[in-house]
Parts: structure tokens; C-alpha cells; sequence
């Protein structure tokens, strides 16, 4: 099986003026708000006037929709690569390696889309969950796999109860250094999905 470091992204790359304008978005959303922060902001953020964003991007709104759809559209592409592996267990094992890694590297997007989703339109917005739910199914594929004995319901709790513990990172990782909150996250995760029966 062929392998990505841990927290790398796969998909083609994005324009890297977009790319660029997108990172700075998600922190500066993270950090002010959707509504706190406004489309000179974003430019100032990157380099540019608020009417040269208007070449990459329609307005905010764009933006805050692109970012939260790319993102779910790479996390459900690697999903379903890593839970293909046909040994469930090692299939879970990189299921939790690149979801971790994903949260220690990106507390900025987990903020933005805890918070800010409703202000995607709807079409959008309806699309990112769709993304989000074939996420899910992936990974409570491999825990049907592991305990083929545990209820839809239940392992499908099991695994929005593990995302809540995985995604707190942006509150919870400030106290340890990176290797040590990957190590947690991975040990507390891993016994709570093998357990949830």
C-alpha cells in the first residue's frame, strides 16, 4: 500500500494565490470570526487590496464556502484511500494517524468549521455535509469490520464521539508538545473505538 506522511494533504494542488488567500482566511476567521473579519481584512492579510481579491474569489462568502468544501473534499479522498487497507486494524491505525495529524496541523479550519458552517450557503453548505457523512461511513466501515457485533447506531456514535475527542485540539493540545498530543490522541481514540461495545 503505497503511503503519505501522516498529515499531508493529498489532491491536486491548488492555485497557490488561492491556496495562500484560503490559509490566511481560516486563521483570520478563526481568530476574528466570519463576521469580524472583512474582505480588506483578508487582503491586507495576504498582500493585496480588497477589490484584487475580487480576481481570485466573488466575495467572503466564496471563500468561507471553497475552504470548507476543499477541506472535506481531501479528508473524505484520503479516508477512503487509508480505509481500504483490508486488515481493519491497520486500517483504523491510519484513519487515527491522519486524522491526528490533520488536527495538530490545521486547529485554524477545525475552529472555522465548528463555527462558521452556517454562513456557507446552502448548496455549498449541503455539499460539505454530504462530504462529511461519506467521511464518516468510511471509518464506521472499518469499526463494522473490527466488531462486526456492535449496532449501526452505536459505531456510528463511536466514531462522532471519537471526531469530538480528536477535533478538541484547538482547545486541548496548548499543554503538550506535538509528539506527546499525537501519542494521547491516538491511545485515548483507538480504546475508545475497540471498546464501544
Amino acid at each position: 500500500m503505497t503511503s503519505h506522511p501522516a498529515g499531508e494533504l493529498v489532491g491536486p494542488p491548488p492555485n497557490p494565490r488561492r491556496a495562500e488567500i484560503l490559509a490566511a482566511a481560516a486563521e483570520l476567521f478563526a481568530r476574528r470570526g466570519y463576521h469580524g473579519a472583512s474582505i480588506g481584512d483578508l487582503g491586507r492579510a495576504v498582500g493585496l487590496t480588497g477589490p484584487a481579491l475580487y480576481r481570485h474569489f466573488r466575495g467572503k462568502e466564496a471563500v468561507l464556502a471553497e475552504m470548507l468544501l476543499d477541506i472535506s473534499e481531501r479528508l473524505l479522498a484520503e479516508g477512503v484511500r487509508r480505509a481500504a487497507d483490508p486488515d481493519p486494524g491497520r486500517a483504523l491505525d491510519a484513519l487515527l494517524q491522519w486524522h491526528i495529524a490533520f488536527a495538530l496541523d490545521n486547529p485554524a479550519l477545525i475552529t472555522v468549521h465548528e463555527r462558521e458552517l452556517d454562513n456557507v450557503p446552502e448548496p455549498q453548505r449541503h455539499r460539505v455535509r454530504r462530504l462529511q457523512r461519506a467521511y464518516v461511513e468510511e471509518w464506521v466501515a472499518v469499526l463494522r469490520r473490527l466488531n462486526p457485533a456492535l449496532p449501526d447506531r452505536r459505531t456510528r456514535a463511536a466514531v462522532h464521539a471519537a471526531f469530538g475527542l480528536l477535533n478538541s485540539t484547538p482547545r486541548s493540545a496548548a499543554g503538550l508538545d506535538r509528539a506527546a498530543m499525537r501519542t494521547l490522541l491516538h491511545t485515548m481514540a483507538r480504546a475508545a473505538l475497540e471498546n464501544a461495545g
